[in-house]
């Protein structure tokens, strides 16, 4: 029996939206049905081992405010003892799943040899902590941002060292994923892009990324890995110009170097909006590329011009991004990783499950929204009728390709086109007001 961390809190259990406990669930019901799935199914809710267990509160203006030292003085006795509160919260908050930076597991040592060594030592720790309690690893990834090394990137690194230490870094975690079980490994372009134009070779550092990609997929494959590659766009931050800028960028990235079959987007919410895009706008653009894979559930603040990685709370984009996973399919190896971190001025070990539930209960009420607007028809039907001129006549054969410019021209001479259908935007949005506030 593993020591409690987390004193005084019990397992957090399902009230229903009427509860005033903010330890209870009011919307996710772990086992509750909803299309055919269970809402833990459909959600596939993780705990992100970096912003959960070992993020402080530190930023740009101040150190840190939360202690995640857990009791711990040494190295290994720290890391072990963020296993065992990383267990102690998932299973009090129902969560099936982890996901992982190598360095979020145990600090680096002061050479690769060592640093490998301390990862074989808490992957057994880990892996005999999933043995007993059934949590699983949703995906792993390697952390080659963080360390001065990666100042200039690292599969796109100038310095041909540099790549293979990155190579060599990779190599280990996709290692340790396979160890734990996990069906995803992302890679996050930390610092894969550019500051100035000036000293940067672009067409040779996207080569190179492709490259490294390339390798890993060869190599993880041979060790038994049949899951999902990720790449997790971000346009911006560190550097000023990220390669994998968006998921429409991405995507082209991966058909353009014959990745597109082995990997699939890991798409975070904050990331989206700081492209200048919506969340349920990636989400589709990945969805009709075939790329749609996983996804790092936050928000950001949009008076704040960075990745501020908070809770989810927001219901509207909740409920548009199930939307859009259910009309994907549903998860396949991907599923809702929080990466989040409580705010700086919430650091005590009880706004950690604050925060979980917030985000949990928003993510669950998403879902059960999303799956009444499917229900309801109404606007799935109008976008139907939309283009429903394509069905027959002249639009059948345009899809068709039987027709060309001088057909259409011809058509066109004897028929002037009037407006269009009126896109009803307003009316569509009251629909989705409607049925999220119903009931």
């Amino acid at each position: 029996m593993m020591k409690e961390l987390f004193k005084g809190i019990p397992k957090i259990a399902y009230e229903g939206a009427k509860s005033k406990n903010m330890l209870a669930f009011k919307y996710f019901n772990p086992d509750e049905v909803i299309l055919d799935k269970p809402m833990r199914e459909h959600l596939k809710f993780a705990l992100s081992w970096w912003h959960t267990l070992c993020a402080e509160g530190a930023d740009m203006f101040g150190v840190g405010t939360a202690d995640k030292t857990f009791g711990a003085e040494d190295v290994m006795g720290h890391a072990k003892a963020k296993v065992d509160a990383g267990f102690e919260l998932m299973e009090k908050l129902s969560i099936d799943y982890f996901c992982f930076h190598d360095v979020d597991l145990v600090a680096e040592g002061a050479t690769l040899a060592e640093s490998n060594a301390r990862l074989d030592e808490i992957s057994d720790y880990v892996l005999d902590k999933m043995k007993q309690t059934g949590k699983k690893c949703l995906w792993g990834t390697c952390n080659a941002f963080s360390n001065p090394r990666f100042m200039h990137g690292a599969g796109t690194s100038p310095d041909a060292d540099i790549f293979a230490y990155a190579a060599a870094k990779i190599k280990k975690a996709l290692e340790i994923t396979v160890k734990l079980g996990g069906n995803g490994y992302v890679f996050w372009g930390g610092r894969e892009g550019y500051e100035t134009l000036l000293n940067t070779d672009v067409k040779f550092e996207l080569d190179n990324m492709a490259r490294l990609m390339k390798m890993a997929v060869e190599y993880g494959r041979s060790i038994g890995f049949t899951g999902d590659f990720y790449i997790e766009p971000k346009p911006k931050e560190p550097t000023k110009h990220q390669y994998d800028f968006d998921t429409a960028t991405a995507c082209n990235f991966l058909k353009t170097y014959g990745l597109d079959k082995d990997f699939k987007i890991n798409i975070e919410a904050n990331h989206a909006t700081l492209a200048g895009h919506t969340f349920q706008h990636e989400l589709r653009v990945a969805a009709v590329n075939g790329a749609f894979g996983s996804i790092d559930a936050n928000q950001g603040d949009m008076l704040l011009g960075w990745d501020t990685d908070q809770f989810p709370t927001n219901i509207y984009d909740a409920m548009m991004c199930m939307y859009e996973v259910i009309k994907a399919g549903g998860f396949t190896n991907g599923g809702l990783n929080f990466d989040a971190k409580a705010r700086r001025g919430s650091y005590t070990m009880e706004d950690i499950f604050y925060s979980y539930i917030a985000g949990m209960d928003t993510f669950a009420l998403g879902l059960r929204k999303a799956a009444e607007l499917i229900a309801d028809g109404r606007v799935d039907e109008f976008v139907k009728e939309r283009y429903s001129s394509y069905q027959t006549g002249i639009g059948a054969e345009i899809v068709a390709g039987k027709i060309g410019f001088q057909e259409l021209e011809a058509y066109s001479l004897k028929k002037e086109p009037s407006l269009p259908k009126s896109g009803r935007q307003e009316y569509l949005e009251s629909i989705v007001n409607n049925v999220l506030f119903q009931g």
